[in-house]
Formats: C-alpha cells, structure tokens, sequence
C-alpha cells in the first residue's frame, strides 16, 4: 500500500487525528487536525494522546523507542519500584551524561543504566524522572526510531560503511552551502544535539558561566542552557544598549541568537551584536534552522552555527538530525576545531538516520528556493485577505535582508494573526485543508498554533512577550500555490 500523499491528501479533518506526517513510520510530527485536539494534546487527554501513532521525537518516546524502554523496564523491575521510567540512548556515553544529570538535579533519587539490544537505557526511579525527561527532551540526544528499529529486530542493521559514505556525503554538501571545510561540520542526532556539542565546546572553559540569548526564544534553545548547562537569561530588548548591558552584567559564556527568531521570524541587528559580544571576548552561536543556510549566511559574524536539518535541509519530516558548523571567521577557530577532536561528540548521527538524510537533501539546492517562493507569495495574499491582522515574513525584517546570501530567499515559514482573535483562529484553524501539527520543511504544508504547543504552560508570559496565543504558523509546502491559496482563502472566507 502506497504512503498517503499528503499534498493532495492532507491529514486536516477530526477523523485524521494522530495520524503520522508525513505517512512513515519514523515521522517527526503528528496529525492535531482541530483546535480541540491541540488542548486535549497539551492537557494530556488520553483520548487524544491513545489517537496518536507518532509523537515529535524529543517530546516524547516514539512508539518504537518505548517499546525499547519497555523491554528495558522488564529487566529491571525487581530492583526499580513502580513508576520509575526509561530512556534508550545510543550508546554508553550519551545514557551516562544523562546519569550524572539526574544525580547533579535530584542527588536524592536512583538512576541505572541498563544495555539492552547494543543500545544503553537510563532507568530512572520517579524522583529523578523528571530530571532524565528534560535532558532527554532538551539535549536531542537520545536513540532514535531506526536504532529503535534495528534494536528490536523489526529491521535489518544498515551497512556502517554506507552510514560513513553518507555521512561524509551530507558534511560535504554542508560545506558547500557554508563555504567552509568539511573539518568544521560536525553532524548529530539533532538540531538541539548540535546545540548541545556548541555549549559542550565554548562553556569548558568556566562551566559556571550562564548564556545570553537575545530575542524570544525557540522553547528548547532557552531551555537547554537552563536545565542542563549553568543557566541562561533572555533578552528581549535587542537594541545596542541594552545588549551591552546585559553583556556587562552577566558576563556570559556565550550569546545566543537566532535567525530568524521562531515564530514572529525577526532577527536582531547581527552584526552589531556580535560586535559587542567579540569586544568582551564572549562568543556568538547561531541558529540559522528557519532561515535556512542556503539563504542566509551568518558564519562572518558569529563563532559556531547550529541548525536542524530535519527540516528543510531533508525536507522529508521522517529524520531527525542536526549540523554544527565551526566558523572559519571566528577568533577562536583554531581552538574550538582542537576541542572537538580531542573531546568527541556524545552521539554520532546513527547509519541509518544518516543514509536517509543524505537521500532526503540530494534536491535541497532546488527545493529550498521553491519553498521560498511559495512562502513568500502566500504571505503577500494573506496579506490582503481582510480577515488577516497581521502577517510575519522575515522579507519585512532590513536586519534579515542584511544576513541574506545574493540570490537568497527568506525560507519556508511564516505566521499569522487574524483580526478576529482566538475566536476567528479556531475556526479558520478547524476549517484549513492543509497537514496540522508541530514541525516545520516538510514538502507538504504544515500549520499549528505554535505558541499553544510551544509555551502552553507560560501563555501569559509569551503574550508579554508580544507573541499571541492564537497566532497560526505556517510552513509552507511544495503545492501547487493556487491550489494551496485556494484552500488558505476558503477557510478564512469561512
């Protein structure tokens, strides 16, 4: 049976719910087809969460990574009491850094590591559990569905020669896009994965010293130097003084930015910033996921680039992964190269993993600017549309224009907000024919109230943060763009 082409046929009726986007078993993102249905996600109905057949990767365990840690339960249930949880890892070093999060945040609690199918599982007991979830969600390091697989027996081990060639492949294709040498690529299992290698390489010098992260946030880039490193601070004033500031003060380890930022896709002044930050001697990490590097090029400015290239780099949404690119222009070149060889990465990106996203980002060079049109023409209709209050586009942001590559675009994505409030957003939400659920660079176009599933528990502290909880995120696909304005115009006349 073929899979379901979810450009013609998209998951956005009640009956599609949990249905896996795209129609593989290792999809990243999950069919929430009503508005309904993304508060019963985020109150934990099991109704809604018994519906789904796939969860995003580090928000939960994918059916075949739990029924891992099941077995990895079953061994142990003599000496783990009830509700004690697992977490499958890829190999022994990946499970003991979670280990010794776990005994750093709950000293009081148990942890055990349990091999199991050549993969390690961190048992924890439900003390510490809370403590093995976020480092699980914020480092993006954990086993992913193939090894899953693989582990289980339900598929056959790739050849690791094959993984290598891919590898090699991708970081080859990277260095292309960035202009710089495969040496200075490094992939891994996960954008957030290559975040965690950043703060790993510039915060050993004096783990004590929190970052800075300037404008709002991506959930889990705040979140990751808060749970698992010596903290972090946002900033959302992005203007020069108070950048310098914040810098004084706090004197971090590191500066944070993103580019664009997720979802209003702004971006602060980079060049400025940066210069301040190189001033103190404090480095600058990038995250270039949604601008895309193809488009923008932030590495003359900044120290290190981290980007998930599950999204538009594969542009599939069934593989995680992630990309760390070492700046050739930064100052500290030569000494971040010497301590990523001396101290490996965690987690390698797994063979299989690697073979698809190689596959997948063969077309990245066609695709991406395709997607960038198609972004860019429906925000100009939406635009116009007298139900629609606003539109967010990084083409109205001088400080995106000034990162742009000569031929650039502006990415896949874009937000929106309707003169007509929540109210208005459910129902245009309920009624849009397109694929509905988290994620973001798939060919097919994928829509979500993103701050309800990103912030649902800090709604108010993100409406001080200007960013509205009814706001719709689109990632716009591959469609035919008449056909997908079509679909985007009948449910706001609706």
């Amino acid at each position: 049976m073929s899979a379901r082409d979810l450009r013609r046929d998209p998951c956005w009726q009640a009956g599609d719910l949990g249905h896996p986007l795209p129609d593989s078993p290792h999809a990243v993102s999950v069919a929430l087809p009503t508005w309904r249905d993304v508060i019963a996600y985020e109150e934990n109905d099991p109704n809604c969460r018994g519906a789904l057949r796939t969860v995003y990767p580090r928000f939960g365990l994918h059916p075949l990574v739990a029924a891992l840690a099941s077995q990895a339960l079953q061994q142990t249930n003599t000496s783990f009491p009830q509700g004690s949880s697992s977490w499958p890892y890829p190999n022994r070093a990946a499970a003991t850094a979670a280990q010794m999060h776990c005994r750093r945040q709950r000293s009081n609690g148990t942890t055990h590591l349990e091999t199991i199918h050549g993969l390690t599982c961190l048992v924890a007991d439900a003390i510490c559990t809370p403590a093995a979830k976020a480092f699980w969600q914020h480092t993006g390091l954990g086993a992913s569905s193939r090894l899953a697989a693989v582990a289980l027996g339900h598929d056959t081990a790739p050849d690791p020669e094959d993984g290598a060639s891919a590898r090699c492949s991708v970081v080859r294709r990277l260095a292309a896009i960035y202009d710089c040498e495969p040496e200075a690529i490094s992939l891994h299992p996960s954008g957030m994965a290559a975040l965690h290698r950043a703060l790993e390489l510039v915060c050993d010098a004096d783990p004590t010293r929190p970052v800075l992260q300037i404008g709002f946030p991506y959930v889990d880039v705040l979140k990751l130097p808060q749970m698992v490193f010596a903290g972090a601070e946002l900033l959302l004033d992005d203007r020069a003084a108070s950048v310098q500031s914040a810098l004084d003060s706090l004197r971090p380890a590191a500066v944070v930015v993103e580019v664009p930022s997720n979802p209003l896709l702004r971006c602060i002044d980079l060049a400025v910033i940066a210069k301040l930050a190189h001033q103190r001697n404090i480095p600058v990490i990038a995250d270039d996921t949604i601008g895309s590097g193809l488009n923008v090029d932030a590495l003359p400015h900044v120290d290190l680039v981290f980007s998930s290239l599950t999204k538009s780099f594969a542009g599939r949404g069934d593989v995680l992964a992630g990309s760390l690119v070492l700046s050739p222009h930064s100052r500290w070149h030569a000494q971040l190269i010497d301590a990523a060889r001396q101290r490996p990465p965690l987690a390698p990106l797994a063979d299989g993993d690697a073979t698809v996203l190689e596959q997948g980002s063969r077309d990245v060079a066609d695709r991406i600017p395709r997607l960038n049109a198609n972004t860019l023409l429906l925000a100009a209709r939406l635009r116009q549309h007298p139900a629609v209050a606003r539109v967010f586009h990084p083409a109205d942001c001088e400080n995106f224009r000034q990162l742009q590559r000569p031929g650039g675009g502006h990415g896949c994505l874009l937000s929106f907000e309707l003169k007509g409030g929540s109210e208005q957003a459910q129902r245009v939400y309920d009624a849009l024919a397109v694929c509905k659920g988290p994620s973001l660079g798939t060919a097919f176009t994928l829509v979500c109230p993103y701050v309800l599933l990103a912030h649902y528990k800090e709604l108010p502290w993100a409406a001080r943060c200007g960013v509205p909880s009814h706001l719709l995120r689109v990632s716009v696909g591959l469609e035919e763009p008449e056909e997908l304005w079509r679909r985007f115009q009948q449910a706001l006349d609706a």
